[in-house]
């Protein structure tokens, strides 16, 4: 279900209350590392990042069987080319990391990326028009890159830099968010004041429901973050380290599995 018409954050706790199942979703999630691997968005998106870099982070996401590869617009094309006929998409950033640019320049940016072979979107929501209580064209902003994601056959997903927001803010981005069509609302870019933090993980979701994803992401970096954020009401979780928190996971279902049979 999605809510597309409501215009109060009342009307869409109302629609979401007691619809989506963390505890459960997060225990399913954790039971296999290939369950784990599919939820992680593997990425890579720190200025510096070098090409070899990005071959590194595709191979990776095409052995772990990782949800996608996030990388920076210019690489693109040779992570679509790398991850062609692994069934793993390419997913790359909108807007990043200020989210200030024109509607224009995000709605071109993505129909390029769609066009280069990108299946994911994460956009980043116009954060001072939000605090400017501009709320019709933040939501207008959203649409933009949202269209071009339905038209594609991408999957969309917002960025509300909750470090930067009040709680007040926070429930009307998302709420903004929801009404435009998206298919996550996302923590964060990772670049700004903090990350995501279980507290807000679990606001989001408590206003989403069952409408929409959401991705959890910024300072992830452990198994034992990743399970705090499943736990909290994330559906999706954005990191660098995906191959390390897998192959923790691994191990502790091992020395589990161990200690069962002594």
């Amino acid at each position: 279900m999605r809510v597309m018409e409501s215009n109060t954050s009342e009307e869409i706790f109302a629609a979401a209350r007691g619809s989506f199942d963390a505890a459960a979703f997060a225990s399913n999630t954790l039971a296999t590392p290939a369950g784990l691997a599919a939820v992680l968005d593997h990425t890579l998106l720190k200025p510096e990042a070098t090409r070899d870099q990005v071959l590194a982070l595709c191979r990776e996401a095409a052995e772990h069987r990782f949800a996608c590869a996030m990388v920076n617009p210019t690489w693109v094309p040779l992570a679509t080319s790398m991850l062609a006929g692994t069934g793993i998409p390419v997913g790359v950033v909108i807007g990043f990391p200020l989210g200030a640019n024109l509607s224009t320049t995000k709605r071109d940016e993505a129909r390029e990326m769609v066009k280069l072979g990108a299946r994911e979107l994460d956009m980043v929501l116009n954060i001072g028009m939000l605090k400017s209580g501009l709320y019709d064209q933040v939501e207008a902003d959203v649409r933009t890159v949202v269209e071009v994601g339905r038209a594609a056959g991408a999957v969309v997903k917002v960025i509300l830099e909750t470090c930067l927001l009040s709680l007040p803010e926070k429930l009307r981005a998302a709420e903004i968010v929801i009404n435009a069509g998206a298919d996550y609302l996302k923590t964060s870019t990772g670049f700004s004041t903090g990350g995501g933090t279980a507290a807000d993980v679990a606001l989001l979701r408590g206003i989403a429901g069952n409408c929409c994803g959401v991705k959890a992401s910024g300072g992830i970096r452990t198994l034992s973050d990743a399970r705090t954020m499943l736990e909290a009401g994330a559906t999706r979780i954005g990191a660098s380290a995906s191959v390390r928190i897998v192959e923790e996971l691994s191990a502790a279902l091992a020395a589990t599995a161990k200690t069962a049979h002594v």
